[in-house]
């Protein structure tokens, strides 16, 4: 059977609602809730979403050579190397012990990058951000900000409910994966397993532009440090900080090398830009590599990059090229939110948060 060719980009390929505005002013709205209260609750201001870091890896993304033409597009349109920053998290915005289980984040930041920018992003980076899951939790933005507010409510309060919740909802999730069904609900609100960070695919879930087409991204382990660890459960039992301690051991001799891969849209009914709850087969539109990530091994908690990279840095779809704009109602969304949240932390901090230049 012959792949379809790739959808080219235009402008009526997406759709703009007329709430947009205001669906992002609640969102905003809400957001400073978990801001504000755990900001006030710490003495310090964390992200409002993947707050919990568990691990910082520098390392370096190589370009392939030889790519055909469609996927030599913005950053991968010439071969080469970039130093690139990733940051392991788990997605609430407060900074809960491991044993409340929920989905993982891997962001990326890719350093030295060249050519045209997206409108207001600064520096020469090119961010992307990630989950260990193909698909997104709303499909849309008023839809997520339902979920917000559900979330906000009990932002750094009854930890040992949320516990118990995160226990039962694990044993849910077990239960419906055990007869073929998974549930990105259901994980959201703690009932994913607790796996092994460095083990997992990691998924740009939304579209974005990729110079003259569409695509998603996904990062995917190849490295056999790291196969080896897929799907393997840490036992969050032994302190609230496991996972930063396990992937930190784990990352002294461990060299880790990642496949980063582009899903081309080839049918736009198959695969909507705006509804990102919908998973893109791969039978209908593969997953293609276009660079390679390889980190060395090293200490994933030093004092130094946790500094640089947790506190200095942000991490934002809407940091990057033109040429990888994101597309969708939920990315719109991301662009003032993420802008709002880290102004936040800024100045609550009094530490600028800047794009590094190395």
């Amino acid at each position: 059977m012959t792949t379809p060719l790739p959808v080219r980009y235009s402008t009526d390929l997406e759709e703009i609602k007329p709430d947009e505005k205001q669906v992002i002013a609640d969102l905003n709205e809400t957001f400073d809730v978990i801001l504000k209260r755990t900001a006030e609750d710490y003495g310090h201001a964390v992200r409002s979403v993947h707050a919990k870091s568990h691990g910082i890896l520098e390392g370096t993304m190589t370009v392939e050579n030889g790519l055909t033409p469609e996927l030599a597009q913005g950053l991968f349109a010439s071969p080469g190397s970039y130093k690139v920053y990733l940051r392991l998290s788990t997605n609430a915005g407060d900074i809960l012990p491991d044993a409340i289980s929920l989905p993982r984040g891997l962001a990326m930041k890719v350093v030295g990058v060249e050519g045209a920018r997206i409108e207001g992003a600064e520096g020469e980076t090119q961010d992307f951000v990630m989950v260990n899951g193909p698909v997104f939790q709303a499909p849309d933005a008023k839809k997520f900000h339902g979920n917000l507010k559900l979330l906000a409510k009990t932002t750094d309060r009854m930890e040992g409910t949320k516990k118990v919740l995160s226990s039962v909802l694990q044993g849910v999730n077990s239960a419906l994966e055990a007869v073929g069904i998974t549930s990105s609900a259901v994980q959201s609100l703690g009932g994913a397993p607790n796996i092994d960070p460095l083990g997992e695919t990691y998924f740009s879930v939304t579209p974005f532009l990729y110079g003259d087409y569409v695509a998603k991204f996904r990062l995917k382990p190849v490295a056999h440090g790291l196969v080896e660890l897929t799907g393997r459960e840490i036992d969050t039992s032994i302190g609230d900080n496991a996972i930063r301690d396990t992937v930190q051991a784990e990352m002294r001799d461990t060299a880790g090398e990642w496949l980063f891969q582009v899903q081309l849209c080839r049918d736009l009914e198959k695969q909507p830009i705006e509804d990102p709850t919908v998973e893109w087969d791969e039978q209908d539109a593969p997953f293609i590599t276009v660079a390679k990530v390889s980190v060395a091994p090293q200490d994933s908690w030093s004092d130094d990059n946790v500094r640089k990279v947790d506190e200095e840095m942000r991490f934002s779809v809407w940091t990057g090229l033109a040429a990888h704009r994101p597309l969708g109602n939920i990315n719109r969304a991301r662009k003032d939110t993420y802008q709002h949240s880290s102004q936040f932390r800024a100045g609550f901090n009094r530490c600028p948060i800047h794009e590094p230049q190395e």
